[in-house]
């Protein structure tokens, strides 16, 4: 493409371009939105991006081949699913630190992983890699109506969809994009209920977080963080009432409420219960560091030292001391 932004028309079309015959074979090559007038600096940090994940499918697929690696031949899609949690949460603790330069790393790492599972999906005679690609950007487009809204030929409008999505807030951004997302299950004979897409697969934290917030979309909610904070004190009393009982059963399942009820807490209060607890884990970590040092400076093991010795350190590294 030639010319300056006014000489070139802009295509009045969302295009995910999925290439055929690169050099790294069937992938993606180069994607685009087409509706964005030309841009060389955009233009070519998309030609690297494409050119850096064919490369990254490409050298997935030889370490796959007869003449590559024993270990990434034998791996399955379910040996490497504790491998993609483990880069989920990377991931996660590299933006928990600020560590751009990590971040960076990880995030290389996590797409490993998605083409890994990918060229073994393939290999299976399932999908390829270009199909996921296709499949995100189809769905972004398709629940972005207030951004690429539908042409009268059925395809995607133009430039023009932007400016009408500034009428709409983040929440009405997000109830639409739930409305669609129940609109594409009814549609695709799947039961349309509210929580069925949650995954059970999250940790249980972040799902009673998403499980109480799918659930207020429809309204099914305490008015007010204070109404959340007396259930909290009630499941406690509860708690409390099923340990003179004796019971595990009933303490567990008492247990459970009241986190389910924290966690909903924590989303009246506009707080990321798993990013709450993660930062608390973390400043535990680090006293607790501090505790051992400090006792390890003096010539003492920890597990030598006495519950309020160990508690009066704990103290002075709280306040600064």
């Amino acid at each position: 493409m030639t010319g300056t932004p006014a000489e070139v028309p802009v295509p009045r079309k969302v295009i995910c371009i999925v290439g055929r015959g690169c050099p790294a074979g069937d992938l993606l090559a180069y994607a685009t939105v087409s509706t964005i007038p030309p841009d060389d600096e955009r233009d070519n940090e998309l030609r690297a991006a494409a050119d850096g994940f064919a490369h990254l499918v490409s050298l997935m697929r030889t370490l796959r081949s007869e003449e590559g690696c024993a270990w990434d031949r034998e791996q399955t899609l379910e040996s490497l699913r504790p491998y993609v949690i483990e880069e989920t949460y990377e991931v996660v603790d590299a933006i928990d630190r600020g560590d751009p330069a990590a971040l960076r790393d990880e995030l290389g790492d996590f797409l490993l992983e998605a083409v890994f599972l990918a060229q073994v999906a393939h290999e299976q005679g399932d999908f390829h890699i270009s199909d996921s690609l296709q499949a995100i950007c189809d769905k972004l487009i398709r629940r972005h109506p207030h951004v690429f809204p539908p042409a009268a030929d059925g395809t995607t409008a133009g430039h023009g969809g932007v400016a009408a999505g500034t009428s709409l807030t983040s929440d009405d951004v997000k109830r639409q994009w739930d409305a669609i997302k129940l609109e594409e299950r009814a549609e695709a004979g799947e039961e349309p209920g509210l929580l069925g897409t949650v995954p059970e697969s999250l940790p249980a934290l972040l799902r009673a977080y998403r499980l109480g917030k799918r659930a207020a979309s429809a309204g099914f909610d305490w008015p007010d963080p204070s109404g959340v904070e007396e259930k909290v004190i009630e499941e406690l009393a509860e708690l409390a009432n099923a340990r003179t009982q004796g019971s595990h059963a009933a303490i567990e399942e008492e247990l459970g409420d009241m986190l389910f009820a924290i966690a909903n807490l924590a989303r009246h209060l506009g707080v990321d219960p798993e990013t709450a607890l993660r930062s608390a884990n973390r400043k535990f970590t680090e006293r607790f560091t501090r505790v051992e040092a400090r006792f390890r400076d003096r010539g003492i093991e920890l597990s030598d030292a006495s519950l309020d010795e160990m508690e009066a350190e704990w103290r002075r590294i709280k306040t600064g001391l």
